[in-house]
């Protein structure tokens, strides 16, 4: 899974999601799966969305991945009262705007990379499309 090599600080704050998203277009591929909203995306589901990618894909398509979980989320244990400090980072996630490019890909059919757009949306926690280059 996907986490920082090195991080300067061991826990981060929650920090706020919403705003504008700055990489909304295809740099890479001739498709591409987009936010429709903004969320979290953590390591499990990027590493999860990217293997549904690649056995649809049947190892012949080329996916690129457009996030990188650089946010440390903590939590508690289980049966623990409240209070008595911060709980121990438990995983990393992306912060994703509205409108930013999580995947891309090329090497397919768009009729494949559609289906595959698909199945990856169901792993999402919010909204995603299915976006591909228009050719002028």
């Amino acid at each position: 899974m996907l986490q920082p090599k090195r991080s300067r600080y061991r826990k981060h704050q929650k920090g706020r999601v919403g705003g504008y998203a700055m990489s909304t277009d295809l740099s890479f591929g001739l498709y591409g799966i987009q936010a429709l909203e903004e969320g979290r995306l953590s390591a499990r589901v990027i590493e999860a969305s990217r293997r549904t990618l690649t056995r649809k894909f049947r190892r012949t398509g080329q996916v690129w991945i457009r996030v990188f979980p650089d946010l440390a989320v903590s939590s508690k244990p289980a049966e623990v009262r409240m209070g008595k400090g911060k709980g121990a980072p438990s995983y990393w996630a992306a912060r994703v705007k509205a409108g930013q490019m999580l995947f891309e890909m090329d090497g397919v059919s768009p009729a494949i990379a559609s289906q595959a757009a698909r199945l990856v949306s169901y792993k999402m926690p919010f909204s995603v499309r299915f976006v591909y280059r228009q050719e002028n």
